[in-house]
Order: C-alpha cells, then structure tokens, then sequence
C-alpha cells in the first residue's frame, strides 16, 4: 500500500515539474503569429543574367538575395489596405507588383512599420506615399542588416 502511494505521489510530482516545464516555455508551442505578418511588394524575382533588362527604374528598394535568386521588393506594410493602396499606385505608373507575406518577428521592426502606416492611412498624397514606404524600406534595411551583424 505504501509503494502504490508513493509512486502516485511520485507520478503527480514528476506531472507537475513536467508540466511547469513545457507551459512555462510557450513559445516552443507557438507558431507563428498573425501579429508578425508583413505585406511585402514584390516587384519581381530575377535571376543576374536577366535582371538588369527587367527592374524598373525606382530608386528605392529592397534586393534579397536567395536560392541563385534576386527577390525586388519595394514596399513593406502590416495593413492589407495600404498594401492594395499602394499598388493601385504603382500601377498608375506602369509597375506590376504582387503582395508577398513574410513572417518577422522584431519588435523595432513592427513598431516603426505601425507607425509608417498610420502615416500613410492619414496622406492622400501620392509622393507624400511613396516617401514614406522610401523610409520604410530603408529602416527595414538598417534593422535586418544590425541584426546580421549581431549573428
């Protein structure tokens, strides 16, 4: 009887420890997260021999580089809306984009783009636009390349 109570007791302990252990740390559980999805502008994806006949002729510009691929981005925004309303812009001017999701997770990065985007929701000037989403892509440049340096 006293075996049979103290492996119940044993069994409720080691459950609890275990237990704390795995809630405790969520984020092994946690995928990722709606919060951290940005809409990124993709104007093309080129290989080198093909690239330079193809890019338009902005001046700013995200250019990643993966998998013998060159991915051009030229806007980043977390508001679906503004997504929509900046390619109505760029159609205007002849440029085809396609939204691309992306899932980051730094906080400087979400707060700034959050505040480019209320910014951009109160313009209705179409340059005053296009300058912001400039800073956005160059601050998404300087926090992905401090970040890179800290590896």
């Amino acid at each position: 009887m006293k075996k049979t109570m103290f492996k119940c007791i044993g069994s409720i302990i080691l459950g609890i420890i275990i237990g704390n252990i795995l809630f405790s740390n969520r984020i092994i559980f946690k995928k990722e997260n709606k919060e951290d999805k940005y809409y990124f502008l993709q104007e093309g994806v080129y290989t080198n021999n093909i690239l330079k006949n193809n890019m338009s002729n902005l001046t700013h510009k995200v250019i990643e580089k993966k998998d013998n691929k060159i991915y051009i981005y030229i806007g980043i925004t977390k508001d679906i809306e503004i997504a929509e309303k900046l390619i109505n812009i760029y159609e205007e001017k002849n440029i085809k984009l396609s939204i691309k999701e992306k899932y980051i997770r730094n906080n400087e990065l979400k707060n700034n783009i959050e505040q480019f985007d209320l910014l951009i929701n109160a313009s209705r000037d179409v340059d005053e636009i296009l300058t912001i989403e400039e800073v956005v892509l160059a601050n998404y440049e300087e926090i992905i390349k401090d970040n890179a340096n800290d590896l």
